[in-house]
């Protein structure tokens, strides 16, 4: 029975069954990846100060916890780097299937390990091997969606594959508001602790891919025929300007993503106290609002990511991606300069999350389908891992500075707006490599797949 459905029955989208069952496993396999990714950014502040015997909410604690932050941050995005090229390479070697397994299983077990963290040594420990896990699982479900859905739905699945991202952060602001924000709300010493278990749910659906999950035809005739892949063929004449391409482009989402998501739960929490404080509230209400702002914001940048990534359908399909990626990219820069820049009430600051989802976290549904689209069948796990993931070793440098130059500032709340106003002119970097051109080439660096049939 193919892989591909050819000669069966199409439904929705001209899929049949078991393509949609593909998607969805691997739908659910990056959405709690980035569930157990970003569970750290919604307990930092109660986490680190904790953990270096610090009182929460005091100035102190809210200076360690933008600057651990940002530390911790930039080492997952190092140790999602190092996974994400592995097992591209791995997934190229011994499939799909096996590897989206192997990664989910890897990043339950580290984000579980947190939840026992006596220090901030063993919880960076704990955190590397869950980011493994992390960095590895993409390359595979977004190879495995590439290669099995049909060829004009390309697009359309890998927008929905990453619908799962908001989807996960979703649940991830879920699942620390009833533990964090009701069920133990009284206890931030202890609640983090609670949210970190949350991370094994992964390891389940991991196997429930493996039961019904099979090999991509595309993979699995490749594999036999084809020498298994090498990292170094990225960069010979012939794919060089595919694996720049991609990188480039990855590289500009990845800084400003990350150098603005991981500190909401940090400006939200900074935001509330300022608040409180201003009206006199005691501890229990300043709790309460801080994780209800939290929530607020972290909502309305997960509903503008899942928007914006379902927009990027028509976008890529109609205008090219070209097109798409500087639509995207200007609209990033002047959300995120108008969300830290202007004067602006702390209720409208937090509402303006959703145009900073809407652009900066909506680009992502691009790179399900543009990355695979660059390379050939025994090389895309390999490149579309490597470019989605190299970049973040450049990347972590955004959390760190952002985290480091907020908290050096008097007022850590204001430094950390003033560090993201910054940010905002990274995407607009994006837009100026899109009119670069090689030397020597006929193509732009930035190249078109639009109406490229999978090599």
């Amino acid at each position: 029975m193919s892989g591909s459905g050819e000669g069966r029955r199409r439904t929705v989208l001209d899929m049949n069954g078991y393509q949609w069952t593909v998607l969805f496993a691997a739908w659910l396999g990056w959405g709690f990846d980035v569930f157990d990714g970003l569970l750290f950014n919604y307990v930092a502040p109660n986490c680190v100060p904790t953990l270096l015997g610090l009182p929460i909410g005091s100035p102190q604690a809210a200076k360690a916890a933008l600057h651990w932050n940002g530390i911790l941050s930039s080492i997952l995005l190092l140790g999602w780097a190092a996974g994400g090229i592995l097992f591209g390479k791995v997934a190229d070697r011994i499939g799909r299937t096996r590897t989206l397994m192997l990664t989910m299983l890897l990043y339950a077990l580290g984000t579980a390990l947190c939840a026992a963290a006596p220090n901030l040594g063993a919880l960076i420990v704990f955190r590397v091997i869950a980011s493994l896990g992390i960095g590895g699982e993409w390359a595979a479900g977004a190879a495995m969606v590439a290669e099995v859905v049909p060829e004009k739905r390309r697009v359309e699945a890998g927008a929905l594959l990453y619908t799962s991202a908001p989807a996960g952060l979703f649940l991830a602001t879920f699942a620390n508001y009833q533990i964090a924000g009701v069920f133990f709300k009284g206890t931030p010493e202890t609640s983090w602790r609670y949210v970190f278990l949350c991370g094994l749910i992964p390891a389940a659906v991991a196997f429930v891919v493996r039961i019904f999950v099979r090999e991509p035809e595309r993979w699995k005739d490749a594999a036999k025929t084809e020498p298994p892949p090498r990292i170094g063929e990225l960069f010979t004449p012939a794919m060089r300007p595919f694996t720049v391409s991609g990188f480039s482009m990855a590289l500009i989402a990845l800084i400003a993503w990350w150098s603005c998501n991981v500190f909401i739960p940090l400006v939200s929490t900074g935001l509330a106290r300022a608040t409180a404080q201003a009206n006199g509230f005691d501890r229990a209400a300043t709790l309460a609002l801080t994780e209800s702002w939290k929530a607020t914001a972290t909502n309305m940048f997960n509903l503008g990511g899942l928007i914006g990534t379902l927009l990027t359908i028509p976008a890529a399909k109609l205008l090219g991606r070209r097109a798409m990626f500087g639509i995207y990219y200007l609209l990033s820069g002047a959300a995120l300069l108008f969300t830290f820049g202007l004067d602006l009430p702390p209720e409208v600051r937090l509402r303006m999350y959703f145009l900073i989802g809407l652009t900066v976290f909506g680009v992502f549904g691009s790179f399900t389908y543009y990355l695979p689209e660059l390379f050939p069948t025994r090389l895309r796990g390999t490149g579309a891992g490597f470019c989605y993931n190299a970049g973040r070793i450049i990347a972590s440098v955004g959390p760190f500075l952002v985290g480091t130059v907020a908290a050096r500032g008097p007022n850590s709340l204001r430094s950390a707006l003033e560090a993201l106003f910054w940010v905002g002119f990274v995407p607009l970097v994006g837009v100026l490599l899109l009119a670069v051109r090689l030397p020597g080439r006929a193509h732009p660096l930035v190249i078109e797949t639009k109406g490229r049939e999978l090599a």
